[in-house]
């Protein structure tokens, strides 16, 4: 797992927070001081708290469950998707379909829909439509893919979500708090890390900042994914390794069992 340090963190400008009129009270255990009427945050607490959230997740990775990852601010898009896809884990980065987690099951119907429109393409079903059918069809395809493609993967509630802006992302925050889904995030000074159960203390709007601290996360759940294949490998080696002991073991319970029975059989001619 890379570790994240303060120096890094400078770099990428995480201290930078927002102007003390909009800061968020909730947040002042993480603020270092105030320049020139901007909060900075403290890098230490940064760094330490990205870390113990890159152990947690790769823990929850390692044992085969989905993290989400949420960010829909236009210039952090690219980035959240790009992170994302690297772990192989779903993502919203369009806007957030309201009740995605407390109302999943409906969700999951559209996903099947996206599905069900690719099969009547690829069995030649569409060419019985009319060319007005077939373009309302592949627009409302078009727009399931934009909104809910990424997520397609996503067969049960995720374990865990990471946010990027918690003000931002409020009701995805909200959903998972409802359902006691794990919420990971980059918390700025605007913003209410009371509801947040792994806080990281951070600027959430510049792109550098975002993309170190995700790079430090999503180092973290790979190295948990190949600790579980390592780990899968093993299991199945021992198994087999078992068995095979086992295949041995049977002759020769066999011999000592006809052992025994000619050992009687002298005995008893013996006596005779």
């Amino acid at each position: 797992m890379s570790r994240i340090t303060f120096d890094t963190l400078l770099e990428a400008g995480a201290h930078f927070g927002h102007l003390k009129r909009k800061w968020n009270p909730a947040m002042a255990p993480y603020i270092f001081m105030e320049r020139n009427g901007i909060h900075i945050i403290d890098l230490h607490k940064t760094a330490a708290m990205t870390e113990t959230a890159a152990e947690a997740l790769k823990q929850i990775a390692k044992s085969g469950k989905k993290i989400l990852f949420v960010s829909t601010k236009k210039q952090l898009k690219e980035i959240v998707a790009e992170k994302a896809q690297s772990v192989g884990m779903p993502y919203v980065i369009e806007r957030w379909p309201g009740g995605m987690l407390t109302n999943f099951p409906t969700i999951r119907k559209a996903v099947k829909k996206m599905a069900t429109i690719d099969k009547l393409t690829n069995d030649g079903t569409f060419s019985n439509l009319s060319k007005r059918e077939i373009l309302q069809i592949s627009r409302q395809r078009a727009k399931l893919d934009k909104n809910l493609g990424s997520i397609a993967d996503l067969t049960r509630l995720p374990s865990a979500i990471f946010v990027v802006d918690v003000l931002k992302e409020n009701i995805a925050v909200h959903e998972a708090n409802r359902l006691g889904i794990p919420v990971f995030a980059i918390v700025d000074t605007n913003s209410n890390p009371n509801d947040i159960d792994f806080v990281i203390p951070a600027n959430d709007d510049a792109t550098k900042s975002v993309e170190v601290i995700l790079d430090a996360c999503c180092s973290a759940i790979a190295e948990g994914l190949e600790e579980r294949k390592v780990e899968k490998v093993d299991a199945a080696e021992a198994t087999e390794n078992n068995e095979e002991e086992n295949a041995e073991k049977k002759p020769a319970r066999r011999r000592t069992t006809r052992a025994r029975a000619a050992k009687a059989e002298e005995t008893s001619e013996a006596a005779e």
